[in-house]
């Protein structure tokens, strides 16, 4: 089957029938590990696209679940709190009736002081065949992929890279909006630019896809990219840096609000959160500027009454509660795309030389 992207056909990729297990059928898939998804070819983004939409067939089923994934140990290693990505990367791994061990860091020897190699010989060594990593530390994944014999999948490090978090992102996106395409879309991107892995990893998902990306934040919270933007995420693949909110949601088709991340703020970055809120927290009145019918989306927790306004972010035009479900059909397609790689395959993504901060 041809696989198609905005409308052309990009390689020869069959979906696969997810019933059943991934090894027994020759789906296009080469990667063995998602670090980022700064390797993924369109094709590839198309693919992951249309196992999500067999996934989504499961969970809509009375009974939520396949074999696809029986005997195979999944373990959740998570060094920072979470609930979305955490609780979805479980369920998505019950739900194909995979063997499930979570670890949190903070109960676990990292207290004592086990490092992560030493961590991840251990899980290997009681049957981890799938690891997903959550770290503070950009490239911490990509550290346990180089010694970990089975797939590593990326649930965030440090500001680097959140690689599900763009694929349930750009996943919802085509769900909602008509034509089911982003190309040529406005994308607007708003907020704590400086300190989001959500944003880095969106700039190559949606660029690959053909979106018209903006950034939009404070100056002190964009620092870097204009430089990055400059010289493009990819070959031809450009997006637009700006500080002016108006510039940036005018005849928008999606506003994705970030969260500001107090955790990781360093002190005089913002004046209070006050202020920012007050010159760009996405209320209903900035939303105005955009299309009509334009989707908000944010990729949680929130901060409401700062980055966004409780009504903007219960609104009509929300789509939030769909990312939070459309995470658990994405994660459960790349656990089954991953589990289906025999051998030795292609690790993906790397810190990319125009990625600040990464």
């Amino acid at each position: 089957m041809s696989a198609v992207i905005d409308g052309s056909v990009t390689a020869e990729m069959a979906v696969p029938s997810v019933d059943v297990a991934p090894e027994s059928q020759p789906v296009g898939w080469r990667h063995r590990h998602l670090l980022d998804v700064d390797g993924l070819t369109a094709a590839d983004l198309d693919l992951v696209m249309r196992t999500a939409d067999a996934m989504r067939e499961v969970l809509a089923r009375p009974i939520a679940k396949v074999p696809a994934l029986r005997g195979r140990n999944v373990t959740i290693l998570f060094y920072e709190a979470s609930t979305r990505t955490r609780v979805s990367f479980e369920v998505a791994a019950k739900n194909l009736s995979a063997d499930v061990v979570n670890i949190a860091a903070a109960t676990s020897s990292v207290t004592k002081g086990e490092s992560l190699v030493d961590t991840v010989r251990t899980v290997e060594a009681l049957g981890a065949q799938m690891l997903v990593i959550r770290h503070p530390v950009s490239g911490a994944p990509y550290l346990a992929a180089e010694i970990f014999g089975g797939s590593v999948l990326n649930g965030g490090d440090g500001w680097h890279a959140h690689p599900t978090q763009a694929l349930l992102d750009l996943y919802t996106m085509r769900s909602r909006l008509p034509g089911g395409s982003v190309a040529g879309r406005k994308v607007v991107i708003l907020g704590d630019v400086l300190h989001s892995r959500v944003a880095r990893s969106n700039i190559w998902s949606l660029t690959a896809a053909g979106a018209d990306l903006w950034l939009c934040g404070p100056p002190t919270l964009l620092r870097g990219f204009e430089a990055w933007a400059g010289r493009g995420a990819a070959a031809g693949r450009r997006f637009h840096v700006t500080a002016s909110v108006d510039e940036a949601l005018r005849d928008a088709d999606v506003v994705m609000a970030l969260r500001i991340q107090r955790e990781r703020m360093a002190s005089g970055l913002l004046p209070s959160l006050r202020e920012y809120a007050a010159r760009y927290g996405l209320t209903a009145a900035r939303l105005a500027l955009a299309k009509p019918g334009a989707i908000v989306m944010h990729p949680g927790p929130m901060n409401e009454g700062v980055e966004i306004a409780a009504d903007v972010a219960a609104g009509a035009q929300s789509v939030i509660t769909d990312q939070v479900t459309n995470g658990v059909a994405i994660r459960m397609a790349l656990l089954y795309l991953l589990a289906g790689v025999a051998g030795a395959g292609s690790g993906v993504g790397g810190s990319p030389a125009g990625a600040p901060g990464a």
